[in-house]
């Protein structure tokens, strides 16, 4: 790919898909046909200031090809970049940095099996055998290993995704057809997560319009069923995966078996008096659910469930404080981000209300990747109006009128609730210009990530949004300052801002009162791999490991936990006395990060384990500065080396690990590097890994 264009064209049905995001051309300078046109329409270019404004529609217009004929042709790259005015060059960039996305020809159909922790230790590996053994090309199915789906509590997992049209779409303004609980992200859901990428009202669903595709008929489909019907762009989430289920979803997705409803994944929302069964550790006081209250009692598609299940009293209670009340509630409160960096958010508030630049941006990051993380997704799944209300909040207090939702492109069902909240707290009033009739405008934009860890750090998600590959920048300016788009913004995450709604109904000294003094209010945790009850648990900061894995029943034969996921560290069998906050994992020398616990027994081998997560630093690495896009590398290779070796044998790989480690987490550029050796520090030092 070079900086200049092509000799290829785009397909009907590709330049079908991206003028229903854009719009159709208005010169053949931008890529309208060239026929029966003026030759003086070619002699100049017009509106490419306006064109290069549009630069982060980028990302979305990838998403609308990949869509709907399944990969992004030369030809179709090419045409994306005249309508935008990028660089064909960068535009390549863009899409090839994205697991999701394939620029070379595919099948529609593409199976994603995960293949990270909690699924390799749940037999990923032997599924993913299983299923390449009856499926291939030759049935029109891609099978690639995937990431973290972000379903460790069904491990193991797989993700099927179709390509075809989208369905018929919804007209605007007209209630979407709701989720009903406990469906699978189906085919009347796909206008709404594919209007979610146009960012605002009236947005046509990519891909109307007939073609043919540019790859051969036995490697997508033909785009068309065998009776003359067009296939329907489609998703199924497998999970927990079998080979006959993941070969059935593969092949028919739009008949799948549903996915079970948001709170089978939240043990404590069917049975909150929960109470350990490990006599080893104390009892644990039965506490009312703060952050899972409503998840699993509140119709997630209805607003009116929600409001009559306290919902908007929170905002109600903003206006009335004022946005300075708000963050001087927030501040009071004591509430850290919880994506683990546990960064107070009052003072990021306080930070980015007080810039003179306007206009501010509000991002919320949905995109949790980091392996063993599953919280967000519940929250979103489960209580969408909720983080809704939370955004609003945050943007009132920040003086933001523009929300953008940064949500990891394997969670369809997520992105489907969250694209019908949206669309009705606008009908309703709830956003829009004129919000519950305070003269305050706020509006929220949906974007779709597209399968990369790196975009969960702030400034890589900005690049992201702005249609750019998604490196992380140097900081200073921080976001605060110079974010989105040049302009102050503040980011957080889907936990972080859903705590804010307890914290304007309940008070803020009611809030700090749970939990400790340093790590105030409650905390939603991860629990999967080697126990009988794995999912989402909510308890206040101080409980202990021991105490969370007792709720969750963890089985015999312990041999290690994982705090923090990848990029955090293991602790011993004997280490479950520690306290699950920031401050109380900090001085154990682990993190408690986003809150990942994964429990391993000794069937687990250790050693192919610390492989996998070198692997996924290595894929993920972004590959901007050297210290991570060599020493990920390196990492791999020397564990791969010692995967089978102990003692002496081991011991110069070892030291080389060490090394390479150091160099690593001193000199990166962002946490993906300075962390990639955590768990293999931790693993070598605290568990007596490879003596």
């Amino acid at each position: 790919m070079d900086l200049r264009f092509g000799d290829g064209k785009p397909t009907d049905e590709e330049r079908a898909a991206v003028d229903a995001l854009l719009g159709p051309p208005e010169s053949s300078w931008a890529g309208a046909d060239r026929g029966g046109t003026d030759t003086a329409d070619l002699r100049w270019a017009r509106g490419g200031r306006e064109a290069r404004d549009r630069r982060d529609q980028l990302l979305p217009a990838l998403h609308a090809l990949n869509d709907r004929v399944g990969w992004i042709s030369e030809g179709a790259l090419d045409y994306v970049c005249r309508r935008l005015t990028v660089p064909p060059a960068e535009a390549y960039g863009v899409a090839t940095f994205y697991a999701m996305f394939s620029v070379r020809p595919r099948p529609a159909t593409v199976l994603h099996v995960c293949t990270d922790l909690a699924c390799t230790a749940a037999g990923a590996d032997e599924l993913s055998a299983a299923v390449a053994a009856r499926l291939g090309p030759e049935n029109g199915v891609r099978i690639e290993r995937s990431p973290c789906l972000g379903l460790c509590e069904r491990a193991p997992a797989a993700l099927v995704v179709r390509a075809g049209e989208p369905s018929c779409p919804t007209p605007e303004g007209s209630p979407a057809p709701p989720a009903p609980e406990g469906a699978s992200a189906r085919p009347a859901f796909e206008d709404e997560a594919v209007q979610a990428e146009s960012g605002g009202p009236g947005a046509a669903a990519p891909g109307d319009g007939g073609g043919t595709s540019r790859s051969s008929e036995a490697e997508n489909g033909g785009g068309k069923e065998r009776r003359g019907r067009p296939t329907l762009h489609a998703t199924a989430v497998c999970a927990p995966a079998t080979p006959d289920t993941a070969v059935h979803a593969a092949t028919t997705p739009e008949s799948a078996p549903t996915e079970p409803a948001a709170h089978t994944a939240a043990p404590q929302t069917g049975s909150p008096a929960l109470t350990p069964t490990t006599p080893t550790t104390r009892p644990t006081p039965p506490t009312p659910l703060i952050l899972l209250r409503r998840i699993g009692t509140t119709d997630p598609t209805s607003l009116d469930d929600y409001r009559a299940h306290g919902g908007y009293t929170a905002l109600r209670r903003a206006f009335a404080l004022g946005p300075a009340g708000v963050i001087r509630e927030v501040t009071d409160a004591g509430l850290v981000g919880r994506g683990g960096a546990a960064f107070p958010t009052g003072r990021k508030w306080q930070a980015t209300a007080a810039q003179p630049d306007h206009p501010h941006h509000l991002v919320c990051n949905a995109d949790e990747s980091e392996p063993g993380t599953f919280k967000d997704r519940v929250l979103m799944e489960g209580d969408p109006y909720a983080l809704v209300e939370a955004m609003t909040i945050a943007a009132y207090a920040t003086g933001a009128h523009q929300g953008h939702l940064y949500l990891r492109g394997e969670y369809p069902r997520a992105l489907a609730r969250l694209t019908h909240a949206v669309r009705q707290a606008r009908t309703r009033g709830l956003l829009g210009d004129d919000v519950l009739g305070q003269g305050y405008a706020f509006d929220i934009e949906i974007r779709r990530g597209a399968g990369a860890y790196i975009c969960g750090e702030e400034t890589a998600l900005f690049n992201s949004i702005e249609g750019r590959r998604g490196e992380p920048r140097s900081k200073p300016p921080f976001p605060v300052e110079k974010g989105l788009f040049g302009k102050p913004t503040v980011e957080n995450n889907v936990e972080t801002l859903v705590n804010v709604l307890p914290i304007l109904t309940m008070g803020a000294e009611a809030y700090a009162a749970i939990g400790t003094p340093a790590s105030t209010g409650p905390k939603l945790f991860c629990v999967s791999g080697t126990v009988a009850r794995p999912g989402v648990y909510e308890l206040p900061f101080g409980a202990t490991l021991g105490e969370l894995l007792a709720l969750s029943c963890v089985r015999g034969n312990l041999r290690a936990v994982l705090l923090g996921g990848a990029a955090g560290g293991f602790v011993r069998p004997d280490e479950l006395d520690l306290p699950l906050t920031f401050e109380g994992t900090r001085e154990a020398g682990t993190t408690l990060g986003s809150g990942v616990v994964m429990a391993f027994d000794d069937t687990v081998p250790l050693p192919r384990l610390l492989l996998r997560i070198a692997e996924f630093f290595r894929d993920e690495s972004c590959g901007q500065c050297v210290p991570c896009r060599v020493g990920t590398v390196r990492q791999e290779e020397a564990l791969h080396r010692i995967v089978d070796r102990t003692g002496a044998d081991a011991a110069p790989d070892i030291a080389l690990l060490r090394e390479v480690g150091r160099a690593m987490r001193d000199a990166s550029i962002c946490g993906l590097g300075q962390t990639a050796w955590n768990a293999v520090e931790s693993a070598i030092d605290r568990l007596g890994a490879y003596r």
